[in-house]
């Protein structure tokens, strides 16, 4: 029988460790008289089962800690870590707390807010770059030229709040810190002021968002600072992506431009935009579908990838053709490149007509 010391931790807005998401548990039941004995932190359903444990029986733990920066730790008789909650990251990345190459590399959404579960996104630390993911198609993706100038990898990244190079202002920086790279940080964005009580959250939909602790503020006390797709643009005049680079923007399918669900495809136009929007699944023989053509139009994957080719538009629909899951490819005329989506879901307009997409249609 398990004595529970502390509480438990739904999925509200603020949580910053639970469980792996995929078994559904809600409690954290910390034991300190079983702790003596047994060396270990166990998580257990509101039914007693356990559904996941630290493993650190015989290894040595004397003692239990929650540090100021937010990290739960297990430390043996010389005060090293022997088990710490900042090497489990699951939607949340606390600052001070990294990911690293050959340790956990990665955030992971939520299913929904009601649903405890692994979600389809994930923000992952890979060698030459930091990228977000669609269960496996990546939308976006950051940029280190000086490691791939060198040839280098990346080790880690830690996510900092440190004062910004600013002698007009007394503004902070938001930056993920890497080691074994040419550029020490990639800048993510400037805030008005400088917070520990922060935490980075991979949320629902796929976006990347700061939220920050203002003690003294007026309004609600956890404050959204910074969001890596945003329909706002950067404070500073900088281009950066916005909302339509997220997959589920319009969601099972639809026209995104400047942060906009702006239409809804079918084979006769382009209609008002609604949630009912979705494409007709077509059949798998050739004869039981057709294409129509949306100009000056990108998939989401498109941007980060390097799709295939050269290849001509003919070769590439033969593909798509042959390939009963395939929904739709997107064709650059102008570097002959093609992309074959088996998901279509928003499609960004981007103003360039050598841009074009060829969605299946029943016939």
């Amino acid at each position: 029988m398990y004595t529970p010391y502390l509480t438990k931790y739904h999925n509200t807005h603020t949580h910053t460790l639970t469980n792996n998401h995929d078994d559904g548990c809600y409690c954290f039941l910390l034991l300190p008289h079983d702790l003596l004995l047994l060396h270990l932190l166990v998580l257990a359903d509101v039914d007693g089962r356990i559904v996941w444990q630290t493993n650190t029986a015989n290894k040595g733990v004397v003692g239990f800690a929650i540090l100021p920066n937010g990290n739960i730790v297990l430390r043996d008789a010389k005060g090293n870590f022997v088990w710490q909650s900042f090497d489990s990251p699951t939607d949340t990345l606390l600052f001070g707390q990294s990911l690293r190459i050959g340790g956990p590399n990665k955030l992971v959404s939520r299913a929904s807010t009601t649903e405890n579960v692994n979600g389809v996104y994930s923000f992952v630390l890979e060698p030459k770059r930091l990228a977000l993911y669609y269960k496996n198609m990546r939308y976006w993706s950051s940029s280190f030229t000086d490691v791939n100038k060198a040839n280098g990898n990346l080790v880690n990244a830690t996510l900092e709040i440190v004062e910004a190079e600013y002698s007009d202002s007394n503004y902070n920086a938001i930056l993920c810190r890497q080691s074994n790279a040419g550029t020490p940080f990639i800048l993510l964005d400037i805030l008005s002021y400088n917070s520990t009580l922060s935490y980075l959250r991979l949320g629902i939909d796929g976006n990347l968002r700061l939220y920050s602790y203002r003690q003294n503020s007026n309004a609600a006390a956890w404050s959204l600072l910074f969001t890596l797709l945003d329909r706002g643009g950067s404070e500073r005049g900088e281009e950066i992506e916005d909302e339509c680079q997220l997959p589920d923007r319009c969601g099972k399918f639809g026209l995104c431009e400047d942060s906009q669900c702006v239409g809804c495809p079918t084979p006769n136009g382009v209609f008002a935009w609604s949630k009912d929007c979705i494409a007709k699944l077509p059949g798998c023989q050739a004869s039981s579908f057709s294409y129509y053509e949306l100009k000056g139009v990108d998939h989401f994957t498109v941007k980060y990838s390097a799709g295939t080719g050269p290849v001509n538009r003919k070769d590439c629909e033969s593909k798509c053709t042959k390939d009963c899951k395939c929904l739709g490819y997107f064709y650059h005329t102008d570097r002959s490149r093609c992309w074959i989506a088996y998901e279509l879901k928003t499609l960004t307009r981007v103003g360039n007509s050598t841009h074009v997409a060829y969605i299946k249609t029943p016939i």
